[in-house]
């Protein structure tokens, strides 16, 4: 570390004050961030696009890609246990990889965040025109889209009341969907008789396109799981985050993976894949609404509707949370403009949040001149920015495990290892983006903007960036595990040794 980074982390430090954000977030608060922001839209609308690509077998790809996405939350799990830090990951990835590393990870997954806000909202506006067809997509986008902007531009604790309120709904009813669809196939409900697996191997077999279709639907389905990062950013605003990190992890990980590969499992049973993937690219309706429909329980589908958009509404509100802190992160750490860095009274990034609005703007745009298209164009463009975000965090965690001492704490089992086939898998679902009909124009403007992003990285950033290990210190105090006659200027030093830095 230079004499002048060593400057650059004091200054930081000294003017960190007005611009820290409030740990004001409660355990049971933290779990239902979390919750809220990976149980979107990816399962409830997009799995008719995989169901189209896989048919039953699509079953095994949530299974796959739940494994993945549980290496991932593991792996930022363990890592946000030790260092709850403002950026979380980004932060985290700064130091363990570097300053262009940290950079582009915040940046990616800033975009990734704005995007999916922005695609939810399009989902929100979507299963409102189940109840008005004639509601132009782009009408419901605006209104929730404001609604969402009041909210997180009040108080941390009032925003992670409602998405308490909003995700305990979502899981409550995916419950209760699981339930009612694992009856209706065993064992049948009144007026209709069990319908039993039969339609898992009807028209076709369990693989009708083939053992591929499992990995090529991979492009889609990994798109369910964006938001298991949220444990490391909401971290920094959690009252005790080592408690709230570790139960949060775990619970995460068991949940998503039963929620989605049952659920999934439930839809491809009760009705024939074909049906379930009949909405192709388009997006006018949700093949958990139509296996009511199917069965003629009408009331029911409407009350499904209005659980998904709640779920689209939770999970656009969580991702709007998240971009405004990565941008408020980069900000303080002189990667974007300083104004980003500072917060309201309430301790909200406030000009953080009009910026991460962006996507919402993007979305009434496409939805406006091509609405069958816009879902899909941005789930790709956010699956390039969602991949390298979960490359970069893996391979950072690959490096904190060689420098850092072990814990008792939450582990990622198999650690370095299994981290290490994680990103070899991930590699894999790269090659299939750019094979999925569709995809390619949408993946090849994702390249470029990473592109675009390193150039300016290095014609600019690389000169106005600090280092402030204030974060980590403060990260450590927020745990209990802060020692200050142990941890000073020379602990940064060394950390950078050992990274041969």
């Amino acid at each position: 570390m230079s004499h002048n980074d060593d400057t650059r982390s004091q200054a930081a430090a000294g003017t960190a004050g007005s611009r820290t954000l409030k740990r004001s977030l409660s355990h049971g608060q933290m779990t239902m961030i979390v919750m809220g922001s990976a149980l979107g839209t990816g399962l409830f609308l997009g799995s008719g696009t995989a169901i189209a690509m896989a048919g039953p077998a699509v079953i095994l790809t949530y299974a796959i890609g739940s494994a993945l996405a549980s290496v991932i939350g593991a792996a930022t799990g363990e890592m946000a246990v030790r260092y709850p830090v403002r950026g979380g990951f980004g932060t985290i990835a700064t130091r363990y990889l570097g300053p262009f590393a940290g950079f582009l990870t915040r940046i990616a997954y800033w975009t990734a965040t704005v995007l999916i806000a922005g695609v939810e909202l399009v989902s929100v506006a979507t299963y409102l025109n189940y109840w008005w067809p004639q509601l132009p997509l782009w009408t419901g986008i605006a209104a929730f889209g404001v609604a969402l902007i009041v909210l997180n531009l009040t108080s941390v604790k009032s925003f992670g009341m409602l998405e308490f309120f909003l995700s305990s709904i979502k899981v409550i009813s995916i419950v209760a969907f699981l339930l009612v669809g694992l009856c209706l196939i065993f064992f049948g409900l009144p007026g209709h008789a069990a319908v039993g697996t039969a339609n898992l191997f009807n028209d076709g077999g369990f693989m009708p396109n083939g053992p591929q279709s499992v990995w090529l639907s991979l492009a889609v389905v990994m798109f369910s799981f964006g938001g298991i990062e949220m444990i490391s950013i909401s971290a920094a605003e959690a009252k005790d985050p080592s408690r709230s990190v570790r139960s949060s992890a775990k619970a995460m990980m068991v949940r998503l993976a039963t929620f989605y590969v049952l659920a999934v499992l439930i839809v491809v049973a009760v009705i024939p894949w074909r049906s379930a993937s009949g909405l192709g690219d388009a997006v006018d309706a949700s093949p958990f609404v139509l296996v009511f429909e199917q069965l003629g329980v009408h009331g029911v589908a409407h009350f499904v509707n209005f659980v998904v958009l709640i779920a689209a509404l939770s999970s656009a509100n969580a991702n709007l949370y998240a971009g405004a802190r990565l941008m408020h992160s980069l900000a303080v750490d002189g990667m974007a403009p300083r104004q980003l860095a500072q917060v309201n009274r309430a301790g909200v990034p406030a000009r953080a949040v009009w910026l991460s609005t962006s996507g919402m703007v993007i979305a009434i745009l496409l939805a406006l001149y091509s609405p069958k298209e816009a879902f899909l164009s941005m789930i790709f463009v956010i699956m390039v920015c969602a991949l390298t975000v979960w490359v970069l965090i893996l391979f950072a965690y690959i490096v904190y495990k060689r420098v850092e001492p072990a814990t008792d704490g939450f582990r990622l089992w198999g650690g370095q290892f299994t981290a290490a086939v994680g990103v070899l898998l991930l590699f894999a679902v790269w090659v299939a983006l750019f094979m999925v009909r569709g995809s390619m124009i949408p993946a090849i403007v994702g390249v470029g903007y990473f592109v675009v992003l390193s150039l300016l990285y290095f014609a600019r950033i690389r000169h106005t960036h600090v280092i402030d290990e204030q974060t980590f210190v403060e990260a450590q105090q927020a745990t209990g595990e802060y020692d200050a006659m142990k941890y000073d200027a020379d602990h940064a030093l060394e950390t950078a040794a050992k990274l041969g830095r």
